[in-house]
């Protein structure tokens, strides 16, 4: 047993060595000019351990994402139906903490400049990384819609809007110029901001507000 843990953990830590190493390159040299041999030498394993374990730079890609975005259990499991203000402000902190880590922006500097050579790029980065967050948000709305807290029709585009409107401010401006993404303090404001105007068009109480007024 001992042995078999042993066995388990040194290929563990020679798969994160290698999805680190892959990282490094691909933000310093580029998608392109990366090799697999490359992320071998500078990962410290045999190229054929890296080609078992990744016979593709796309696999390796693909794995960066997954534990870039990966969430933890903790997080799907805290979340408590009955509060939309308290539940959407955790998520859109969550998002904006993501969106402002210096390797989440060279990961997009990545795609943006690789994409028209190598489409799939900005395909998996959707599947694997953002496209789980995304769905969790929309399990999240579809939950406060079934609890009576949120009156919307379709969580997807919701999601959509209130993400967007967190990246627009903190991300997107940051990738054209350095330091242009804001302070935690005004990450925190957009995000607060950006529940607040969902709020304000998808809580419950203001659907009942909205349909009195019409109804006088």
């Amino acid at each position: 047993m001992e042995e078999k843990s042993y066995h388990q953990r040194i290929k563990q830590e020679k798969r994160r060595a290698a999805v680190q190493a892959a990282k490094q390159l691909f933000f310093v040299q580029g998608y392109e000019r990366t090799s697999l041999q490359q992320i071998a030498a500078q990962a410290g394993v045999s190229t054929a351990t890296l080609f078992k374990r990744f016979p593709t730079k796309a696999a390796l890609f693909e794995a960066m994402v997954e534990e870039f975005w990966a969430l933890e259990n903790k997080c799907g499991g805290s979340m408590v139906t009955g509060d939309p203000r308290a539940g959407l402000i955790k998520i859109g902190l969550d998002y904006a903490r993501r969106m402002r880590q210096p390797d989440m922006q060279a990961m997009f500097r990545l795609i943006i400049a690789e994409v028209p050579r190598f489409p799939d790029l900005g395909q998996m980065l959707f599947q694997k990384g953002f496209g789980p967050f995304w769905n969790r948000l929309i399990d999240y709305l579809t939950a406060e819609k079934s609890a009576g807290t949120l009156d919307l029709d379709d969580p997807g585009n919701v999601a959509r809007a209130f993400l967007a409107t967190i990246a627009g401010q903190v991300l997107w401006p940051e990738l054209v110029v350095a330091g242009c993404g804001g302070s935690d303090d005004a990450a925190r404001q957009v995000v607060t901001e950006a529940v607040e105007t969902t709020l304000a068009r998808y809580a419950a109480d203001h659907g009942q507000a909205r349909a009195a007024t019409t109804a006088a």
